[in-house]
């Protein structure tokens, strides 16, 4: 019987890319790839382990598929990724639920891993995080057919105190030049426009492999490619942001004006426990060089409240710092006291409650603040990629090339001659408010 195979994804967008090479490696062999989990024979849960919330999502989501072992057709669950990678042997000892794991080097042999499962042998393949995939692995991409991601690099060498990734992904390696450009142009023949470049570590790639920052060079190699009309970059490391890099976007059309610039926190205190790059001088400096350079240009940033020492001055401070830079969009994370980083062994850790409210208040305070940057737009003709049709409102949504795909503003557009998938000139008329439930609409 041909094994019917079910691919849950959990967390990040590298995540995502992962399970599509997982999928593509599983329907070559010529097992059937399944959307209804109550049909899957076999189901693969990729995970995300990187803060408590995920992880607690992950278990949880783990044990409710388990029981498709007595209501449905499932024989064998496997789980991947990077809750695997950091916590092998606890899974294999407390979950008796789960009949295989895969870590995040080890992924590209799903198909052994798969059949050793359905066997019964509760195969372990979880090896040291070192693989980095080429083009020839086959990808079924899940994304809308006009957009996808394409990750240029794995793991991390920056060793941030709060941060897990170099223990669940490995150090830095980047993928060759010519490995990227050949999978975007496959994905460019099957009809993708978008391309996000994704990375742990975007701005850091080629040091590796070549001699230098190569970042502004594979820019404009993926733009070249025949029928991508736009690129995108996510995760800039603010450390490797170089003048050369936004010269890059800013003269190159095709380019999204997007900086995905994760800041973590503005006090020089904190910065340092965290061990990021720079202090708040720097980062004031590039802020402004990025804005002079790349005019209208939007900037995303995350931060992380409740770090270890973290007083409340220091918060207030990172308040004032927000409402003058006035960043378009802004990502909030309490954090997560990670057993095995530095981070975890400061003192000073910030009470829970503490963090939640300090989250709270940031949330609230950026809410008017992008709605004050979304106004900006009114009036202006915008280039808008449409991604559905709404037929209780009569209108269609797109992104603009200041919204990322998911987590940023939509727009909203009525007209006769729109397509979905297809980029079209937008005059925007008004902006709707931003909620605090992450939605948010120009």
């Amino acid at each position: 019987m041909t094994e019917k195979i079910n691919i849950v994804t959990l967390g990040c967008e590298k995540n995502l890319v992962d399970s599509e090479i997982m999928s593509g490696l599983v329907h070559e062999r010529g097992y059937t790839l399944v959307d209804e989990k109550e049909e899957a024979t076999v189901i693969i849960v990729n995970t995300c382990g990187f803060i408590d919330e995920a992880k607690e999502q992950s278990v949880n989501t783990i044990l409710e598929l388990a029981e498709l072992k007595e209501t449905a057709k499932l024989k064998a669950l496997i789980v991947s990724g990077c809750l695997t990678q950091r916590y092998k042997e606890q899974l294999m000892d407390e979950m008796p639920e789960i009949d295989g794991i895969v870590g995040t080097g080890d992924f590209h042999n799903i198909v052994q891993i798969v059949d050793e499962a359905v066997r019964g042998s509760r195969p372990v393949w979880v090896g040291n995080p070192v693989f980095n995939y080429e083009e020839a692995l086959p990808r079924k991409v899940s994304t809308p057919r006009y957009t996808t991601y394409v990750k240029i690099a794995e793991g991390c060498d920056n060793n941030c105190t709060f941060c897990s990734i170099p223990i669940m992904r490995g150090a830095f390696r980047s993928r060759s030049m010519e490995s990227i450009v050949a999978e975007v142009e496959t994905l460019a023949a099957q009809g993708v426009k978008e391309i996000s470049l994704i990375a742990q570590d975007s701005t850091n790639y080629g040091t590796d492999l070549y001699d230098g920052f190569k970042l502004p060079e594979l820019l404009n190699r993926v733009s070249e490619v025949e029928g991508i009309e736009w690129v995108r970059l996510h995760y800039a490391y603010p450390g490797f942001f170089t003048d050369e890099l936004i010269r890059t976007m800013a003269d190159n059309p095709k380019i999204c004006k997007y900086v995905d610039m994760p800041l973590q926190h503005s006090e020089d205190a904190i910065l340092k426990r965290m061990r990021r790059p720079g202090r708040q001088q720097d980062i004031r400096s590039l802020v402004k060089r990025i804005r002079e350079m790349i005019p209208g240009v939007s900037l995303r940033t995350s931060i992380i409240v409740g770090f270890p020492g973290e007083t409340e001055e220091d918060f207030e401070r990172l308040c004032d710092f927000v409402r003058e830079i006035g960043f378009d969009r802004l990502g909030v994370f309490t954090y997560s006291n990670e057993e095995g980083t530095p981070a975890s062994r400061l003192p000073d850790q910030v009470p829970e409650e503490v963090k939640e409210w300090r989250a709270n208040t940031l949330m609230e305070l950026q809410r008017q603040l992008t709605s004050d940057r979304g106004s900006r737009y009114v009036g202006q003709v915008l280039d808008v990629l449409v991604e559905r049709y709404d037929g209780r409102s009569d209108v269609y949504i797109g992104r603009s090339q200041y919204d990322a795909p998911e987590i940023d503003g939509e727009v909203f557009v009525r007209g006769s001659n729109v397509s979905i998938g297809e980029i079209t000139k937008v005059r925007i008329t008004h902006a709707f408010e931003y909620d605090l439930s992450g939605e948010e609409h120009q």
